[in-house]
């Protein structure tokens, strides 16, 4: 069985509102095998909604609709859906005596408008809200079904688990879906399409969706079967593939970010790390201490943006930022092993570049590395070393992005160089 969400209301067509009713709702139908093929948001417009209801039905077996119930006029989603539907609507007594009750009991007086809320597509059963006013009604169709449900979170969840999840057991036949997510890092996009593509486009029943953000990717492998260990089978038959053919370039089996798989790794060695930061402004100490106990191994860092306070704080003499320019191998090494030092920490991630569009010092340093250079050094008790990559044609804000995933990436390789065995165990 497929599905289509719509969520109903103007508010979330603006940049202040999010609909995150319709990512509940999925994963909820995705575990009971029902496919979530389309989401739309639709404003309080009864026409142009009452057009996408008709297309949904059209393309879905089940469509649910969330919001749009309550009692002004611009509530439209029972009339759009009763206008999709060609039926028409009629008023429950039930349904107002109890909505009448409830201002009864809250010692208010129920608005006139509050009955709008009581009115009751032909055909349809009656969802009832044991924490709102609005009910939802639940509509059988030529394919399936049309469900309407509050857009309170707490309202909708309620009547999802109360009224709507019967019924889909009834309904659905028995499939089940189950995922496989990687995370990888170190290499693009289309590099890594190219690498899977001839894997995964061989298994029709396997759905696979590559995630790309700043340079740390995700890719879901979703199995959908008649049976749980069905899915699981396919799932083991496409990992070990797909391992092959990216490596190490995976870090992570799961949903986890870089940051907390460092962090399970330096507590299992026992590590600490510390951090210096130019270019990156404190974007990659923000990202391992959002990380939950990264106080255990994390001991802090140095935004050290200006060249005084490289000298002033880091103790890296004047006279070779100079000579070397801030953005360079030299200046990096020296910043990761005097973090390191200074914090007593096992390992010192250092981080400088030149995000644009202006760079550190004169135009004319032939010592200055141009924009979109960037270096990250790591230093341990035995070694430090530098990297450096350009990220051509910059937006600033990316490519400190990009920098500070690229630090823990580099970091992640060297803890598995360090600790043979810890590859691969995320």
């Amino acid at each position: 069985m497929n599905a289509e969400i719509i969520a109903v209301g103007s508010e979330m067509l603006t940049p202040e509102r999010v609909d995150t009713n319709s990512l509940w709702l999925t994963d909820e139908l995705n575990q009971l095998g029902v496919e979530v093929t389309a989401k739309h948001v639709v404003g309080d417009q009864r026409d142009r909604l009452a057009d996408e209801i008709r297309k949904a039905l059209q393309h879905a077996e089940l469509v649910i609709l969330s919001g749009g119930l309550g009692p002004t006029e611009d509530d439209v989603t029972r009339d759009a859906a009763g206008l999709a539907l060609g039926r028409g609507q009629n008023y429950s007594e039930e349904i107002g005596g109890g909505i009448e009750e409830r201002f009864r009991r809250m010692k208010r007086i129920m608005p006139e408008t509050n009955r709008r809320q009581a009115m009751v597509i032909e055909g349809a059963e009656i969802l009832p809200n044991d924490r709102g006013t609005a009910p939802g009604q639940w509509l059988e169709t030529e394919r399936g079904a049309l469900v309407l449900l509050p857009g309170p979170p707490y309202e909708l969840k309620s009547m999802y688990a109360r009224e709507v999840l019967p019924r889909l057991r009834r309904m659905v036949p028995p499939m089940a879906i189950r995922t496989l997510t990687m995370r990888i890092s170190g290499m693009s996009e289309s590099a890594l399409d190219e690498a899977i593509s001839p894997i995964y486009t061989r298994y029709d029943r396997i759905v696979t969706t590559v995630l790309a953000h700043n340079s740390d990717i995700q890719v879901h492998f979703r199995a959908r079967c008649a049976t749980e260990a069905e899915a699981l089978g396919l799932l083991d038959e496409i990992g070990p593939k797909i391992e092959v053919a990216l490596g190490e370039n995976i870090y992570a089996r799961t949903a986890d970010p870089l940051e907390v798989i460092i962090g399970r790794k330096l507590q299992e060695a026992g590590a600490t790390l510390a951090v210096a930061e130019s270019a990156t402004g404190g974007g990659l100490a923000d990202r391992i201490s959002s990380v939950p106990g990264s106080s255990e191994w994390f001991l802090g860092g140095l935004i050290t943006y200006s060249r005084r306070l490289k000298t002033a704080l880091l103790g890296i003499p004047a006279e070779m930022i100079e000579r070397h320019g801030a953005v360079s191998t030299e200046v990096t090494g020296a910043m990761a092993s005097a973090v390191r030092e200074k914090t007593g920490a096992t390992w010192g991630i250092s981080v400088t570049g030149n995000a644009g569009p202006t760079t550190d010092g004169a135009q004319t340093d032939a010592n200055q590395a141009g924009v979109g250079h960037f270096f990250v050094g790591l230093a341990n008790p035995r070694e430090t070393t530098v990297t450096h990559r350009v990220w051509p044609a910059p937006d600033r804000m990316r490519v400190r992005a990009f920098a500070a995933q690229m630090a823990l990436d580099l970091l992640n390789r060297k803890l598995d160089q360090e600790q043979p065995g810890a590859a691969g165990k995320s």
